[in-house]
């Protein structure tokens, strides 16, 4: 009996084995080269950006001979598509907004720039992984700003008696500047921040679950085995609250070792302390913005998309994914003005989300397939949130801003703030606020100021509850009406009321003020509900058997899906969603050609020292 078993485990590691570190030969590899080059000079002039962020729908313009459609073009389905493109594949994606890049595009107002989902990014010192995927992904032409240090303040209190907590880039200064701030915890600290770096080496098992088969999985996480092996999967139904709770009994330390949830969505309470690892341990080196701003991340994407025959066109909304008799995807519909324009390809790639995807896109015989209604039930929708763009008059130096977050907490007791705000009223909501994230893209980017000479900007963040706006949720953008305007001004004046205490020396400075609501961001970038990160980071998403089943290969053959709702949420998760994916479509595994091209640059670049 046990050779049957010990047999059987054979098979069914070999065969895991093969499907992780097999490669197919047959497919062309997007990472063959090392595709840097020097940097070009920054491109500021209006016309030349809009001739690339900005490509409007028309028949005339879909590339003959498609390999590809991509829906969206957010930075899961650009990565894709640029991927897809190194290949060899011609690619088309189709951005419903005006403006390509999702949660990566840019607007200006009143001569002021504002991003809208690019705050900042970890792990993008030289020679990082995720530095070098992404140097790939835009031939070396997108170029990073090291924020101050320390990089992230956490502020727990009113103004007036407040308790601030600074974190430091780099692992040793981070962990040294904790143990400064907590006498006493030095042993706590280290071992909290040694479980966070033994639990975040499992994220790439998420990936692996995803390209393994699924009895395998199953055998995996039914046996034991899989716990057993991975530190991640073993505490993956643990709460943050929990596991922190463990190390220390001072509240302020357990605040800080929890503040960064807000990147994912979920209260400490509720949030899966693996996740949670991931983000704690992608910020020890500190934070990184992208210089020119969020925009250069897809400014410098879209050309490699269209070297290879493809294009992104904006203003075309996808109405339906095409699916013929046999249930085989084989393109898309798009509308434009009253017409409907059919684009056919043997792929379809998602990154309209997978609700989007599954219950709005699919046609509806489709949309009740067991498997897709399978996979609904095991997500959420996420949290989504309420974003305050401020346009100052000055300079960073004149304004005392600082190249640096601020995470502005009412409390220590993350838990029971943001419980009580969300059980609020609609009318007393913006009075309860539990946190105000506040960040100046302005003085996070060395260009700004050759950009925009004598002007400095905020942005001011805060959770938000979708149900708080819906009955407005079918009127037009700009036109919902007053009753609309007065509730998004009482979050405003709630919000800046706060901002003031912080930032005295601002009050008169501001030229513009606009504001973002749930409704905004699901006119902008078609969230449904106006989610930031997806589907929400719930511990039962990241259980092994849901994070398996919901891969790039959907039940509809042809069909994939890429982005944050493959992975996880942020521009990290949009990322690896895309690379997870595009490797679902050429059937290669990319991680193993991702690595080859890093050691072969890291080798190279070790002789050019020498």
């Amino acid at each position: 009996m046990w050779a049957y078993w010990l047999l059987l485990c054979a098979v069914l590691l070999l065969a895991g084995f093969l499907a992780w570190f097999g490669t197919r030969r047959s497919s062309p590899n997007p990472f063959r080269v090392d595709a840097r080059r020097t940097p070009a000079p920054l491109v500021t002039e209006k016309d030349a950006r809009k001739k690339v962020l900005k490509q409007g729908f028309s028949r005339e313009k879909v590339p003959n001979n498609l390999d590809a459609i991509v829906i969206g073009s957010g930075y899961g389905g650009l990565a894709a598509a640029v991927i897809l493109a190194k290949a060899g594949k011609r690619v088309l994606v189709l951005e419903q907004h005006g403006k390509a890049g999702g949660c990566c595009h840019t607007f200006t107002e009143k001569g002021f720039e504002f991003d809208v989902g690019i705050h900042y990014i970890g792990q993008m010192h030289e020679e990082s992984t995720q530095r070098m995927m992404i140097d790939q992904l835009t031939d070396g032409q997108l170029q990073w700003a090291k924020m101050d240090s320390p990089f992230d303040v956490v502020i727990l209190g009113d103004p007036d008696n407040s308790k601030r907590y600074y974190l430091y880039s780099g692992e040793k200064e981070y962990v040294k500047g904790l143990k400064k701030q907590f006498p006493g915890e030095d042993a706590n600290i280290d071992r909290f921040v040694a479980l966070v770096k033994s639990v975040a080496k499992g994220a790439a098992h998420m990936a692996i679950l995803k390209m393994l088969p699924m009895p395998l999985v199953h055998f995996l996480s039914c046996s034991g085995l899989l716990a057993l092996i991975s530190t991640f999967f073993r505490m993956v139904s643990r709460n943050v609250s929990e596991v922190v709770a463990e190390f220390t009994t001072n509240p302020d330390l357990r605040a800080v070792f929890s503040y960064i949830f807000p990147t994912y969505g979920v209260i400490p309470a509720k949030a899966c302390f693996p996740l949670h690892a991931i983000l704690f341990d992608h910020f020890l080196e500190g934070g990184w913005y992208p210089q020119g701003g969020a925009s250069e991340i897809v400014f410098h994407s879209i050309p490699i998309i269209e070297r290879a025959g493809g294009a992104v066109l904006t203003k075309a909304p996808v109405e339906s994914i095409l699916v013929n008799s046999q249930g085989k995807a084989y393109g898309v519909s798009v509308k434009k003005g009253q017409d409907i324009v059919n684009i056919c390809a043997p792929v379809v790639i998602s990154d309209a989300g997978i609700f989007n995807t599954y219950e709005r896109l699919l046609p509806a015989k489709l949309q009740e397939l067991p498997e897709i209604q399978n996979q609904l039930s095991m997500v959420q929708h996420g949290i989504t949130g309420f974003s305050v763009f401020v346009g100052l008059k000055g300079s960073k130096e004149e304004l005392g801003l600082e190249a640096k977050n601020f995470y502005i907490y009412q409390h220590n007791d993350f838990n029971e703030a943001f419980i009580s705000y969300f059980n609020c009223s609609r009318e007393t909501a913006p009075k309860n606020i539990p946190l105000i994230y506040v960040g100046s893209p302005s003085a996070k980017d060395p260009t700004w100021d050759q950009r925009y000479p004598g002007k400095s900007v905020l942005i001011i963040l805060a959770a938000a509850k979708y149900e708080w706006f819906e009955e407005w949720k079918e009127e037009k953008v700009t036109k919902r009406g007053v009753d609309y305007e007065s509730f998004k001004n009482s979050f405003v004046d709630s919000m800046m009321e706060s901002i003031f205490k912080f930032y005295p020396q601002i009050k008169d400075k501001i030229e513009h003020i606009s504001a973002g609501t749930p409704l905004t961001n699901r006119h902008y970038i078609a969230s449904p509900r106006g989610e930031m990160y997806g589907a929400e980071h719930s511990i039962s998403r990241l259980q092994a058997e849901v994070t398996a089943t919901i891969r790039p290969q959907t039940p509809v053959p042809n069909l994939y899906l890429t982005g944050q709702d493959v992975l996880v949420g942020g521009f990290p998760g949009a990322l690896h969603g895309a690379v997870v994916c595009a490797s679902a479509v050429l059937q290669r595994n990319l991680y193993i050609d991702i690595s080859w091209l890093c050691r072969k640059i890291k080798a190279s670049d070790a002789k050019k020292k020498n």
